[in-house]
C-alpha cells in the first residue's frame, strides 16, 4: 500500500480498517514491519494498492471506445495499462499467435521521458544500465512466448542502450536467430562537437530463424520509384512516336533528375533503357557460367554478322537450348558486332521487389507534424513515423498476421497496420499497449495544483487519453474528437480497452463474466461480437460471434446442437463448470468435423495467471 501524496513511494502494510479508515505502518527493505513505526491513518481514497511483479493478477478488459467500420475484419486492440501486466493478460489470450513485434522502448538517455512504471532512471544512477536491462528483460521473455515459431520482433533503440540490448536479445532469443542490425538515419546534429550521430537502429530478431528457412520466407518489398518510374517510362514513349532513340535519351534524362530527387533507388535507376516498346530494361544481365563446364561451351552467333561471340572461357551460364529460346523471346542483348559479346535483357516490371537495406535515411520531424495535423495541436514530442513501420511490418508480418506493440506511446503502430491494410486489402491485426502517463513536466504541475494519479484532470493529460486514444479513432474514423474532418477514414475495427483487476475469488464464482468477456472473445480470434450472458441463460452462442459459452453443462446436448446448426463457423467454445468431468462430456457431444478449441473456464483462466505470475 502506498499513500497518494508521498513522493518517496514508500510501501505500507495495512493494520486495519474502520470506516473508510485505514491504519498502515511503513516496512522496510526487506518488507518486514519495522517494530518502533508508529502507525498512521488515512482515508481508503488516499491510498494506492501495490504488488509485487510476482504477485498473480487476475486481469479484466473494461470497454472504453468502439469503431466499427471494417465489417468482418479482426478489430485492432487498444489497451491502456501497466505493460507488464498486459503482457501477462495476453500470454492468456495470444500465447505463441503472435506474427510480429514492433517495440519503441524508452532510450534510457536519463532524461524524463521515462515514464514507464512511475520510475524515473536518473543519469546519475550508477545503475541505471542494469535497471534498465531488468526492465526491458522481464517483458522480452513473455514477448518471446508470445510469438509463433516463425515470429519476429523488431526493437528500436539508440545510442545508449544499444551495444547492451543487442546483448541481451541473445540471451533471450539466441544470437543464431539475430537477422539485421538496421539503421536509420533520421537527420543531422549540427551542434555536436565530434560526429553527428543523427542515427537510431532497429534490432531484428527471429523467434526461430530455422523456422522461416524451412518455409523458404524470404523478405521481399517493392523497389523505390517503381510505379513513378514505369508511368514516367510510358509518357515518353508516348510522346516519342516510336522514335526509340529519342525515347531511350529523355528516359535517361528523366532518369538522372530522378535520382537527384532521392525518391528512387538503384534497383530503378540502373534500367537505363528501353526496348521497342517502351518497357524499361537493363542489358547487362551477367551469361557467363560461374564454373568451367564444357557443354556450356558452345558458339553462340551474333544476329547481324553471323559470328560467334565473344564466350567467357567458363562458357555460357545455359544451355544452348535455352539459350536459343532467350533469343527467340528477345531476352539476349547483342552489341554492333561479335567483338562485343552479349548479356541476358532484364525487363524492370519483371523485378518489381528487392531486398531491404541495412541502412536507410528518412528524415523524422515530418511524423511529428502530421501527428499535430491529426490531432489539432502538438500532444506528443516524438512520435515513430507509421510510413516506416509500414515498410517494415509489411516485410515480416503476413498479409492476415497479428502485430503487437507494447510501448505504444502515440499509437503509430496501429495507424500503420489499419493503413497497410488499406494498400494491399490485408486483415492484419495490431495489438497495442500504452500507459496513461504523464511527462514530468506536466505531472509537476498537476501536482503543484493539487492533483494526483487518479483524479479526473491528473487522467485527462495522460498520454493515452490525449494522444493514443484521440490519435487512432480519428484515423480510422475521419473525424477528430472536436467533430472537424480530418480524413474520409479507413474501413477499420478498433477496440479500446481499459486493463482492470480482478478478484480471484469473484471470478471462481462467476461474478466477473462481464470484466472477463472480452479476454474470452480475444482468446477466439478478437472478430465479431463479445458473448454476453443474459440473466439465467443456459449458453449463448451469437450469430454474429465466432465463439460461444457453455454455462450450464447440463445442457450441453442442446447447445451441441446449436453449435452443428449455426451457418457460421465456430472457432472456440467455453464451458463454465467445476468439474473436469463434466468438461469433457460437455465437449463429447461437439460436432468433431468442425475442430473446435475448448477452454474449461473458471479454471483455465485461473491456473493461467497463477503460473504467468511465478515467472
Amino acid at each position: 500500500m502506498r499513500v497518494r501524496t508521498d513522493p518517496s513511494k514508500q510501501n505500507h502494510v495495512v493494520l486495519s480498517t474502520r470506516a473508510g479508515v485505514a491504519s498502515i505502518v511503513a516496512v522496510d527493505a526487506a518488507k518486514q514491519a519495522a517494530e518502533d513505526a508508529e502507525p498512521n491513518s488515512h482515508l481508503f481514497e488516499d491510498l494506492v494498492v501495490v504488488k509485487d511483479f510476482d504477485t498473480p493478477i487476475y486481469p479484466g478488459l473494461k470497454l472504453i471506445q468502439e469503431v466499427t467500420r471494417g465489417g468482418s475484419k479482426p478489430f485492432h486492440i487498444v489497451m491502456e495499462g501497466e505493460n507488464y501486466h498486459a503482457l501477462e493478460t495476453l500470454l492468456y489470450t495470444h500465447d505463441r499467435t503472435i506474427d510480429a513485434i514492433y517495440l519503441d522502448p524508452p532510450y534510457n538517455t536519463g532524461a524524463d521521458e521515462w515514464i514507464y512504471n512511475d520510475r524515473y532512471v536518473s543519469s546519475a544512477d550508477s545503475y541505471r544500465h542494469s535497471k534498465w536491462l531488468s526492465f526491458i528483460e522481464r517483458r522480452l521473455i513473455h514477448a518471446k512466448r508470445l510469438l509463433k515459431r516463425t515470429g519476429v520482433i523488431i526493437v528500436a533503440i539508440g545510442d545508449d542502450e544499444h551495444h547492451r540490448l543487442r546483448m541481451l536479445l541473445d540471451q533471450v532469443f539466441g544470437a543464431t536467430n539475430f537477422i539485421s542490425d538496421v539503421v536509420w538515419k533520421g537527420g543531422r546534429k549540427n551542434d555536436s562537437r565530434y560526429i553527428s550521430n543523427g542515427a537510431d537502429y532497429m534490432l531484428i530478431y527471429a523467434n526461430d530463424e530455422s523456422a522461416l528457412a524451412e518455409l523458404g520466407v524470404r523478405w521481399r518489398e517493392p523497389k523505390p520509384g517503381l510505379d513513378a518510374a514505369m508511368a514516367s517510362a510510358r509518357r515518353i514513349w508516348e510522346k516519342s512516336d516510336g522514335d526509340h532513340a529519342a525515347a531511350t535519351t529523355e528516359w535517361r534524362r528523366w532518369l538522372r533528375a530522378f535520382k537527384q530527387s532521392g525518391d528512387a533507388s538503384d534497383a530503378v535507376t540502373r534500367f537505363t533503357s528501353l526496348d521497342h516498346s517502351g518497357r524499361p530494361i537493363r542489358t547487362d544481365g551477367n551469361l557467363r557460367s560461374p564454373n568451367p563446364r564444357p557443354n556450356l561451351q558452345y558458339d553462340l552467333l551474333h544476329p547481324v554478322t553471323q559470328r560467334p561471340v565473344r564466350m567467357h572461357p567458363n562458357g555460357w551460364r545455359y544451355s544452348r537450348e535455352t539459350m536459343t529460346q532467350m533469343m527467340a523471346q528477345g531476352l539476349i542483348h547483342f552489341g554492333a558486332d561479335e567483338t562485343t559479346g552479349a548479356a541476358g535483357i532484364v525487363y524492370l516490371d519483371e523485378l518489381d521487389q528487392q531486398v531491404a537495406e541495412s541502412v536507410f535515411e528518412r528524415d523524422r520531424n515530418p511524423s511529428g507534424k502530421r501527428l499535430v495535423e491529426v490531432l489539432g495541436e502538438r500532444r506528443f514530442p516524438y512520435p515513430k513515423d507509421h510510413e516506416v513501420l509500414m515498410r517494415w511490418i509489411g516485410l515480416v508480418a503476413p498479409e492476415d498476421g497479428v502485430i503487437l506493440d507494447f510501448f505504444g506511446g502515440s499509437g503509430a503502430t496501429t495507424e500503420a497496420v489499419m493503413r497497410l491494410n488499406a494498400r494491399d486489402g490485408g486483415t492484419r491485426q495490431s495489438i497495442l499497449v500504452t500507459n496513461n502517463e504523464l511527462s514530468a513536466t506536466t505531472a509537476s504541475a498537476l501536482q503543484s495544483a493539487g492533483h494526483l494519479p487518479g483524479d479526473a484532470e491528473w487522467e485527462a493529460e495522460g498520454v493515452f487519453t490525449r494522444v493514443t486514444l484521440p490519435r487512432i479513432s480519428t484515423v480510422a474514423t475521419g473525424v477528430r474528437p472536436d467533430g472537424s474532418i480530418y480524413s474520409e477514414g479507413l474501413d477499420e475495427n478498433v477496440a479500446f480497452y481499459r486493463l482492470t483487476y480482478e478478484d480471484e475469488n469473484l471470478v471462481a464464482l462467476g461474478r466477473k463474466f462481464e470484466a472477463i468477456a472480452p479476454l474470452l472473445w480475444l482468446k477466439a480470434g478478437g472478430q465479431g461480437s463479445v458473448v454476453r450472458r443474459k440473466a439465467d441463460d443456459a449458453w449463448s452462442l451469437p450469430d454474429d460471434a465466432s465463439y460461444g459459452i457453455l454455462f450450464d453443462t447440463a445442457q450441453a446436448k442442446l447447445f451441441a446442437d446449436a453449435v452443428a446448426r449455426r451457418t457460421r463457423q465456430v472457432s472456440h467454445i467455453f464451458i463454465v463448470t467445476d468439474y473436469e468431468s463434466a468438461f469433457q462430456s460437455a465437449v463429447g457431444y461437439l460436432p468433431l468435423e468442425q475442430r473446435i478449441t475448448t477452454t474449461r473456464l473458471y479454471a483455465d483462466y485461473l491456473h493461467s495467471f497463477e503460473i504467468n505470475g511465478r515467472n
